[in-house]
């Protein structure tokens, strides 16, 4: 899956002239945690996320009454409290990447790129919903953890077994298991009971870790 799938495309933004207030605003009304900021020119100039309208508030120990305070963030730009520094991805980037980038940043979101025109923003919310997807949490079916020997021809003959049992995959991911020699993964399939499934684990030698 690529980032284009599971982005927000046409993303909400503001420029650079817009206050703190007027930026604050938005986030509220359009209900979102990253602001893209763009310059005249309409490129990327930054980002303001809602922990940078936190900062740019006053000290709990200030002495300005709320009028005061109300005055001043009217006038601070949101160029003075955004990140400047903005980390973006590509439009065919793949989702594990885009989640990589933002786990070793830790950062919450990923501006899309396609040169220097802003398409769209990809955050942990739009990843986790394609975490989602790829295990087939929406479909009522059999999920079934598992381990089995690493080599070639396996998974082809486990999916043929629920094949001709009548059952259909809806999701199937893999990974490493604890030795070289082992494949772990997580499928679930819908058409079979429990009891089928389990037996064509038996018959394909793979350890059931957890089936429900």
């Amino acid at each position: 899956m690529i980032v284009s799938r599971v982005m927000t495309k046409n993303p909400v933004y503001t420029h650079l002239e817009a206050t703190v207030s007027e930026a604050r605003s938005l986030m509220d009304k359009e209900k979102i945690s990253h602001l893209p900021v763009l310059d005249r020119n309409n490129h990327l100039a930054g980002i303001a996320t809602k922990k940078d309208m936190l900062k740019a508030g006053p000290s709990p120990a200030t002495s300005l009454d709320v009028y005061e305070i109300s005055y001043l963030l009217s006038k601070l730009t949101i160029d003075k409290v955004m990140t400047k520094t903005v980390i973006t991805t590509v439009e065919d980037e793949v989702i594990e990447e885009a989640a990589r980038m933002i786990m070793d940043n830790n950062i919450g979101s990923l501006p899309v790129m396609r040169g220097k025109l802003l398409v769209g923003i990809v955050t942990v919310k739009d990843l986790f919903s394609a975490f989602v997807m790829a295990f087939g949490a929406r479909h009522t079916g059999v999920r079934v953890s598992f381990v089995m020997q690493e080599k070639p021809g396996q998974i082809a003959k486990l999916s043929g077994a629920v094949a001709e049992k009548g059952g259909n995959i809806v999701s199937f991911v893999t990974q490493d298991g604890d030795y070289l020699c082992e494949r772990g993964g997580t499928i679930k399939i819908t058409g079979l009971c429990i009891d089928e499934v389990k037996s064509i684990f038996d018959k394909a030698e793979a350890e059931i870790l957890d089936i429900r």
